[in-house]
């Protein structure tokens, strides 16, 4: 995943560099206005039942998960306090750090990976799809490719005996098993390629270290690679409903924005430093989507935080918005420690994350929540432990989840309200954490139902008394059912 820090700027290549703002704002930009519409008839199909879906599951795993550190990050010479390099013999030396890191390969060996026991734990709190992290920014890919030897299934690597040493192949198929879908987490920069960080040159930030547009050939030959790598996974590893890639810094950059980028730092920058060092790194995505959806029709493409047609839902991160979107998106989540595995890790409660589904969906997107495998191929017991609370609440209030829609005003109060294409409205109280008492009148300000509406509460067979009063509905509790619903972390009244 990204985050952003400070580059110096020191030559004349500045003039083919852009300011962008920091991840969390950029994204807000994107929710702003910058959403463009996808236009295939197929893949418009495809999104309207990815909406319907509301939960998946996000997996980043990789040789890093023997360190329990930040995935990749600790390569990349910008100044991060949250993966400063601690791990190897001398952390203090970047040559010898990445040379060990890259070592790495040759000891990682996940003899508990067990996708099967991940999918069933997914399937039952709820989740209906997959992304998992086929390749992260080090470059090491977790599946069989025939176009690098840092991978998985390098002879190198103590795993490539295993029968499921392809373990993208044994996620996708576990998962499918039991009727998810999937999707390709794939980065686009590749810090390991020589053809992105070129040996000859030392890295400077995240990005491609040499001139694309003064080495057109090399950069073809990365842009050839990383196709054929997208192409692999899209033709040898079954159905893919989603091409999730990240690295959005790796895209075309128009050279007016280019330009006016670089005018604006000189204008509003005294101290010599760039923010966020972009350059036009074009990897022609557009000629990519086409060849990716004659593999895989009507496949969904996230081409993260890049302004253009091939960003078919927009994705916060690790955040939730504040208000409803107008289009596809999805907030993706750490449910405990980071993205990637980390010591000790301390995982959100049920009720958060409940809470969170629920404030995703009213607000009409989906939640991507991460877990993330040790080097043993292990979740902590911790994210089991999460998953099955989910779970215990899904098996009761689901149906007010799934195949919904944000409605206004999606919240009053403590009160979530979604809804069906057929009228059914679900309101969504939300218990609040030390709560001791249930109101024997529960209002909700902003909908009125029909007079002839049946109200009920989810798990339970009993009709409620309603009234309205201008535009607040104001349900009746009986006192007999208020205990149990102060035992739960959020019950659902049904309106139809």
């Amino acid at each position: 995943m990204e985050s952003f820090k400070r580059v110096k700027l020191k030559s004349i290549t500045a003039l083919i560099i852009i300011l962008l703002s920091q991840s969390s704002i950029a994204q807000v930009v994107h929710e702003e206005d910058r959403y463009i519409p996808e236009t295939d008839s197929v893949v418009l199909e495809k999104l309207e039942e990815w909406q319907n879906l509301k939960f998946g599951l996000l997996m980043h795993w990789g040789t890093y998960s023997q360190w329990g550190i930040v995935e990749s990050w600790s390569l990349c010479p910008e100044e991060y306090d949250w993966c400063e390099r601690k791990k190897g013999s001398n952390p203090n030396d970047y040559t010898t750090y990445k040379k060990e890191y890259e070592g790495l390969k040759k000891t990682f060996n996940p003899v508990h990976f067990d996708p099967e026991k991940w999918a069933e734990a997914a399937k039952k709190a709820g989740m209906k799809y997959v992304v998992f992290t086929t390749k992260h920014h080090d470059g090491f890919s977790m599946f069989d490719s025939k176009y690098t030897e840092y991978k998985i299934t390098d002879t190198e690597t103590p795993f490539s005996s295993n029968p499921k040493a392809n373990v993208t192949k044994e996620i996708f198929d576990a998962f499918r098993n039991k009727e998810f879908w999937t999707g390709v987490y794939f980065s686009k920069p590749d810090w390991h390629s020589p053809d992105y960080w070129d040996p000859y040159f030392p890295p400077r930030d995240r990005n491609v270290n040499y001139e694309p547009e003064a080495n057109p050939e090399k950069w073809h030959k990365f842009v050839t690679f990383t196709h054929n790598q997208i192409m692999e996974l899209l033709t040898d590893y079954g159905k893919v409903d989603i091409l999730w890639l990240d690295g959005g810094w790796v895209a075309h950059t128009p050279k007016d924005k280019i330009l006016s980028g670089y005018k604006s730092q000189l204008e509003n920058n005294q101290n010599g430093y760039l923010k966020n060092r972009i350059i036009n790194q074009d990897i022609k995505m557009d000629e990519l989507v086409v060849e990716a959806r004659k593999k895989q029709p009507g496949l969904i493409v996230v081409d993260r935080a890049v302004h253009g047609k091939n960003q078919n839902y927009l994705t916060p991160e690790n955040r939730v918005p504040e208000k409803p979107l107008p289009y596809p998106w999805e907030s993706c989540i750490i449910s405990g420690g980071g993205w990637s595995w980390t010591p000790d890790a301390k995982y959100m409660s049920g009720r958060k994350a409940i809470h969170m589904l629920v404030d995703i969906v009213a607000k009409g997107g989906n939640l991507l929540l991460n877990v993330a495998p040790n080097a043993l191929g292990e979740w902590d017991e911790g994210a089991y432990t999460l998953l099955e609370e989910i779970g215990e609440w899904m098996k009761v209030n689901n149906e007010a989840i799934y195949n919904t829609r944000s409605k206004a005003p999606y919240k009053s109060d403590n009160i979530c309200i979604t809804t069906k294409k057929d009228g059914t409205v679900y309101l969504i109280y939300l218990v609040k954490k030390g709560q001791t008492d249930i109101s024997s009148q529960i209002t909700f300000q902003g909908y009125i139902p029909s007079d002839d509406a049946k109200v009920e509460i989810l798990g339970f067979n009993l009709q409620l008394k309603w009234t309205k009063k201008g535009d607040t509905t104001i349900i009746q509790i009986p006192q007999k059912i208020k205990s149990k619903l102060l035992g739960t972390v959020a019950f659902v009244f049904k309106i139809k």
